[in-house]
């Protein structure tokens, strides 16, 4: 029977690691001087060990080091230097600090995010549209601070929260904070920066009348959802014009109290209640953008589920479940290197011509991890040697 017409040199994990630059790695390496006093397992062996932690879905230390060790020999397409043993990953997670692996992966993002980048949205509305969540992963052990109610043994589990932005045109975070769970999500407001050609959206679970005054006082726009409990007083009615989709029941302009200090103000806000037909639910935004036709701020905060979407993509794809050590820093290191893996292959599905689910794209590299492939050749065309195959057991079968 014909070989694969796909065969390469180059296993596809080892095509994978290709996508990253050594000179990011390098400069990220002397910036956080993550390589002092070590000898042999180096910030670029960390790293190419969890990612392929993060694309095998290993659980624990001995299963990575294990089949890690059952490759040795055939380490060099992958530039693996050195194959860690369970205790050197073990120390190196909880030593190297993780903020290393943050710089490569905003290295990375800015030399691909054209790739993932969608203009289309911000032709039409002519701002950068951002938007901000969090997200609880859920510890075995009291690593950190979790929320909830005590358990009836006394023994409280630990959380992180990672707190994330993404641009409504890439599907990869933009920027990510983590913290201990039970801490308020407004820590990230401090974070943003203020704009006046980008929209922020958000849950309402951020409501804050001080953060959305800055917002207006630094002309950055907002679209979030008003809260049930929320006091205001309605100052004006605008009329709706004919061409406004007719899911916008009414747009109001409201004022709210804001207490800073010692002292109160009034702030000035727009809300917009809409019925949606899909749900059948009706909501009701607050904005800062008097101007924008209020079936187009609807629209705008429709956009806020593609991060609760991320979330849902980086939980069932990576192994973000169970942790290879129990202290802070190795939770950070392994949560950097599922996004370093989450951005390399939303790197592949952009640049392929066939469409690929995402799930289905990362359950094929994990299958065909060290088969020596080539993964965008066999992934636009893949029937080619099936096709073979069938043609050959058709042969075969005439005698």
């Amino acid at each position: 029977m014909d070989k694969s017409t796909h065969f390469f040199g180059t296993s596809v994990f080892g095509q994978l690691i290709s996508l990253i630059d050594t000179k990011f790695i390098n400069s990220s390496t002397k910036t956080c001087n993550s390589d002092r006093y070590v000898k042999k397992f180096t910030t670029k062996d960390h790293l190419i060990s969890m990612l392929f932690c993060s694309f095998a879905k290993c659980s624990s230390l001995r299963e990575v080091s294990g089949a890690m060790l059952g490759l040795a020999g055939k380490t060099n397409h992958f530039q693996l230097q050195h194959i860690p043993k369970k205790s050197t990953l073990g120390d190196a997670n909880q030593r190297r600090d993780a903020e290393v692996f943050g710089k490569i992966y905003h290295k990375l993002l800015a030399k691909y995010g054209h790739v993932f980048s969608d203009s289309r949205i911000k032709d039409v509305i002519d701002k950068q549209i951002e938007i901000f969540d969090s997200t609880t992963i859920s510890l075995f052990k009291d690593i950190l601070q979790c929320v909830g109610r005590n358990p009836q043994n006394g023994k409280k589990k630990g959380g992180i929260k990672v707190h994330t932005i993404i641009n409504v045109d890439q599907t990869v975070p933009k920027m990510v904070w983590f913290s201990e769970a039970a801490k308020n999500d407004h820590m990230l407001l401090e974070k943003l920066k203020m704009d006046s050609n980008t929209i922020y959206v958000f849950d309402k679970g951020y409501n804050d009348y001080r953060a959305f005054k800055k917002f207006t006082d630094h002309q950055t726009g907002f679209v979030t959802r008003i809260k049930d409990n929320a006091v205001y007083e309605i100052i004006e009615q605008n009329t709706l014009e004919e061409n406004i989709h007719s899911g916008v029941i009414e747009d109001t302009i409201i004022e709210v109290t804001v207490k800073e200090k010692n002292k109160e103000s009034k702030l000035k806000l727009r809300k917009i209640r809409f019925y949606d037909r899909v749900l059948k639910r009706e909501f009701e935004f607050l904005t800062n953008l008097f101007e924008m036709r209020p079936d187009l701020v609807s629209a705008i905060y429709k956009l806020r589920w593609q991060i609760e979407l991320l979330f849902k993509q980086l939980k069932q794809n990576f192994p973000l479940k169970y942790f290879l050590g129990d202290n802070e820093n190795a939770i950070k290191i392994q949560i950097y290197c599922a996004l370093i893996a989450n951005l390399l292959m939303t790197v592949i599905q952009k640049i392929l011509k066939r469409r690929w689910a995402f799930s289905n794209l990362v359950s094929f590299c994990k299958i065909h991890l060290f088969n020596y492939i080539h993964l965008i050749n066999f992934l636009e065309n893949p029937e080619n040697d099936w096709r073979k195959i069938q043609e050959n057991s058709v042969q075969y079968s005439l005698f």
